[in-house]
């Protein structure tokens, strides 16, 4: 295997490279609650690497940084496995109930993919993936005995649920163009909005280089230099051929299994077959129309190699859609990776307490940790990368930080 720079001999002209280069990029995303983390990872379609280290030449992280953002991959075609690790308690389905209103809901149909794509926020998953340029993907969840398909073909947007026999359709308006607006939902994507995070608060090195689903690829290897993130490192293998990203792993600082493992098992860069994004209603299907101006759909197939905000603001939105509907406007406190976004959901008391959600709120009470502080009184709720604070007189303040981090951005807010 070839010698490849390390962390400590690419120095100090490296990182200002890095930092001249990304300056003006939007920040990392910070997911403003603990269900955005299930948003932020529908449509994820990394991959996963074969034994076996091939021999490339040299290349520098900036330079490998470079062939990501000159990489215009249109097509491709694969199956994935994706692992989601969050650490999330067993609420016996309501995690999924939860997750599906973070996404912005449902029209009550088994193949709305706002809900249906929501089964990807814990354990592992198998996918079929296809695109052909901006105006044509398709996902396919495989299930045990069915499958899940989500078809975009021009301005229709199908989701096929074959255990239910239900179907839903929606148009997605001015296809190609507000399509490239929507979250990061695809390995370039991802990749995108972790890179906006390099600067002066970030180590990035070249890890070495890896088969992933049978292709020679350089490991890029990124890491936080501050303390108070829950994040530990992130790590994009990446096409040698095409500098398509072709593997994201999470891990986080705390250690143990990652909380993010997606990848390709199989990948092709020809052309699709047509016929891949043909979809007809089945005989006896119930089929369920979209509400005018519905985008479902949209931010679940990602750009697969476009979905960039044009603004240059945080995505927040792409994060965790819906959440208190505060998101909005959320505000982004601090620098790097220990941002955290704040919002005021406007709900005096905390959680539910009412006669009619009170059972709700005594339930979500008892899995976060109560604490206390100049900002008063509040609930944390925890995953092993997203920490969210809900004070009781209704602020948010969340992100990939520490529980301590939340606190003290809260006392600093009074």
């Amino acid at each position: 295997m070839a010698p490849y720079e390390s962390d400590d001999t690419t120095g100090t002209a490296q990182d200002e490279d890095l930092r001249t280069g990304r300056r003006k990029a939007a920040r990392y995303v910070v997911p403003v609650a603990v269900v955005g983390v299930a948003a932020a990872t529908i449509g994820l379609v990394p991959a996963l690497a074969d034994s076996g280290d091939p021999d490339l030449p040299k290349i520098t992280a900036q330079q490998l940084i470079d062939k990501i953002a000159k990489s215009d991959v249109q097509r491709l075609s694969g199956t994935v496995k994706i692992t989601t690790d969050l650490g999330l308690p067993n609420l016996g389905g309501l995690e999924s109930s939860l997750t599906s209103g973070a996404a912005g809901g449902g029209d009550g149909s088994s193949a709305d993919p706002r809900a249906k794509l929501t089964e990807l926020v814990s354990g592992t998953h198998t996918l079929r993936v296809a695109a052909d340029g901006p105006d044509r993907q398709k996902l396919s969840l495989l299930e045990s005995g069915a499958e899940y398909s989500l078809i975009h073909d021009g301005k229709d947007v199908w989701g096929y649920d074959s255990k239910s026999n239900e179907v839903y359709h929606g148009t997605a308006a001015e296809a190609g163009k507000e399509h490239r607006t929507e979250r990061p939902a695809t390995p370039k994507d991802f990749a995108d909005e972790a890179l906006k995070s390099v600067d002066d608060t970030t180590s990035v090195t070249v890890d070495g280089t890896a088969h992933v689903a049978g292709r020679d690829a350089y490991k890029l290897l990124i890491k936080p230099k501050q303390s108070g993130t829950t994040v530990g490192a992130i790590s994009i293998a990446v096409d040698a051929e095409t500098g398509q990203p072709l593997k994201f792993t999470l891990t986080p600082r705390s250690g143990g299994a990652a909380v993010l493992d997606a990848g390709f098992t199989q990948v092709s860069f020809d052309r699709p077959a047509a016929s891949t994004f043909d979809f007809t209603p089945p005989k006896g299907a119930k089929v369920t129309e979209g509400k005018a101006g519905d985008k479902a759909g949209h931010g679940e197939f990602g750009e697969f190699g476009h979905g960039k905000r044009t603004d240059g603001k945080p995505d927040l939105a792409g994060a965790g859609q819906g959440f208190g509907k505060g998101m909005e406007g959320a505000t982004v406190l601090g620098k790097g990776w220990t941002s955290i976004a704040t919002f005021d959901t406007g709900a005096k008391g905390g959680l539910p307490t009412g006669s009619s959600d009170g059972a709700l709120g005594g339930f979500l009470g008892s899995l976060g940790d109560h604490v206390s502080g100049k900002f008063g009184k509040g609930t944390v709720f925890s995953t092993r990368l997203v920490n969210a604070l809900i004070t009781d007189d209704g602020k948010v303040y969340a992100g990939a930080v520490t529980k301590e981090m939340l606190v003290k951005a809260a006392d600093a807010g009074k």
